[in-house]
């Protein structure tokens, strides 16, 4: 999912959208204790010999280790990162844990990728879409063999989870940040066009009713806000709407059994859903940001004066700073604290659930046992159930401790807000099947680029069974080269 960027309000995926009369006439938009990773679709067949991970390699250590952590925190997130990271130093006397914020996810790949041995650091954040392109650069040790080293009990790790994590048989990286898209929306605006504040549009086929009715009003200028960024709606909507859909985004079960090697979104069921969205801001009750340069610019519409907007789709990692700057007061006249809502994200024909977002803790393995058990030893607080009871009442992240809902402060924060649980009840309806678990493509930085693409020119009037059969075509020929080098 999109980078954390600095922003006043920090959009991320947007899935949402009408085509007019015929939405409104309710017709679908499309036809159709445990140590041990996953055993079924999220490995795949052939296992490699895991790396070693000596966790005891700390127990003799005597004076404290450096340890370097890359991460793609802005603002609030980051702040809430040092302090955990600070609890964590404070907590024992053997790691020194140092933060270095490289300004975003991109930033983040594009300085590993790039650097040299010597200058990577020991551990590294990284979002969804790099989980193969990490295990291919051949310098990480697999979460997995230190999980089996340390006996850790993997089972209090959500499972969805661990399986978005998961490929070649392994837990390649430990789940930290977990998010996925909800609707945020404007009460203010509802209650204007007189719409239930309390009720949401749960699928695509409602939001034109919910439109027509705030744009006739006179309360919104536009229903919702759509864009077309690569590390946003645009590279990803796709993805959400075939999981929920119940349909594969790639072959070999979303890369999950074996490399993915081609794409499937070149179908009736992705037409439908482009076709779904061009009409939309055709019939004009959409707005599109375009690329979203700003980070906000999709999250902004909500309280935008010369263009105001009801509703849009963002991250559940937003919740926490978008709440922030409301509470400073910057947009007192459009939008309090209480006029926030959070629904879960519209699907097709109503469908919940949700693909796994945000990022996780991978370890660089540099041949040294001790730095890799300290990074092992960070990471198991990170992930412990306090740490992200915390970390998620704070942020609007999801736990990814399954404990951690039943500590304070997120035990008190999901009985007061529900707004923080949206999210992580959404996650929880996901349906147990392969489309459920996101797509593992080598080169999926770049298909979402692709992806991106062909959604910016649609919203431009672009032939949509043209601009996707490009699209196939180009995100098919990157995973073909990717495959030769790496497979």
């Amino acid at each position: 999912m999109k980078s954390p960027k600095k922003y006043l309000f920090i959009p991320l995926i947007i899935l949402a959208s009408a085509v007019g009369s015929a939405c409104s006439s309710g017709k679908s938009v499309t036809s159709g204790g445990n140590t041990a990773a996953p055993s079924d679709s999220a490995a795949v067949t052939t296992l490699p010999e895991l790396a070693a991970c000596d966790t005891t390699a700390l127990d003799s250590v005597t004076s404290p280790i450096e340890m370097t952590f890359w991460h793609g925190m802005n603002t609030t997130l980051a702040d809430e990162l040092v302090k955990l990271t600070d609890s964590y130093n404070s907590s024992q006397t053997k790691v020194k844990i140092k933060l270095v914020a490289q300004g975003g996810y991109e930033q983040t790949i594009d300085a590993y990728l790039q650097g040299s041995e010597s200058s990577r650091p020991d551990v590294v954040q990284m979002p969804e879409y790099m989980v193969q392109s990490m295990v291919d650069t051949k310098t990480m040790l697999p979460m997995q063999s230190c999980v089996n080293d340390a006996k850790f009990d993997l089972s209090t790790i959500g499972d969805k989870a661990v399986t978005a994590y998961s490929t070649q048989g392994a837990l390649q990286a430990m789940p930290f940040n977990l998010s996925n898209p909800v609707l945020f929306y404007n009460k203010k605006i509802f209650k204007a066009a007189g719409l239930d504040p309390e009720v949401s549009p749960k699928s695509l086929e409602d939001l034109p009713a919910f439109s027509e009715k705030i744009i006739a009003s006179g309360a919104a200028k536009y229903g919702i806000s759509l864009d077309s960024a690569l590390d946003s709606g645009g590279g990803w909507y796709l993805e959400q709407w075939f999981a929920k859909a119940g349909e594969l985004y790639t072959d070999n079960e979303n890369g999950r059994t074996a490399r993915s090697t081609k794409v499937l979104f070149n179908s009736k069921t992705g037409t439908d859903l482009l076709t779904y969205l061009q009409g939309l801001l055709t019939s004009k009750l959409a707005v599109s940001v375009g690329d979203n340069a700003s980070g906000q610019d999709q999250l902004l519409k909500l309280v935008d004066k010369k263009e105001l907007t009801a509703m849009t789709i963002a991250t559940t990692a937003a919740l926490g700073p978008v709440m922030d700057v409301i509470k400073g007061g910057q947009f007192k006249e459009q939008i309090s604290l209480e006029d926030l809502g959070i629904g879960p994200m519209p699907g097709p024909n109503g469908t919940q659930g949700a693909l796994v977002g945000g990022a996780s803790l991978w370890i660089v393995d540099k041949g040294d046992n001790v730095k890799n058990a300290a990074a092992w030893d960070y990471i198991k607080f990170m992930v412990s159930a306090q740490s992200q009871s915390t970390w998620a009442a704070k942020t609007g992240y999801l736990p990814v401790n399954k404990a951690a809902e039943t500590l304070d402060p997120l035990k008190t924060t999901y009985a007061t807000d529900s707004r923080f649980k949206v999210g992580f009840d959404q996650l929880m309806a996901a349906k147990d099947a392969p489309s459920s678990n996101g797509p593992i493509i080598g080169p999926l930085r770049e298909v979402r680029t692709v992806v991106a693409q062909a959604v910016a020119a649609i919203f431009k009037g672009a032939d949509v069974a043209t601009a996707l059969a490009e699209a196939e075509t180009k995100a098919n020929q990157l995973i073909n080269d990717y495959n030769a080098l790496n497979g």
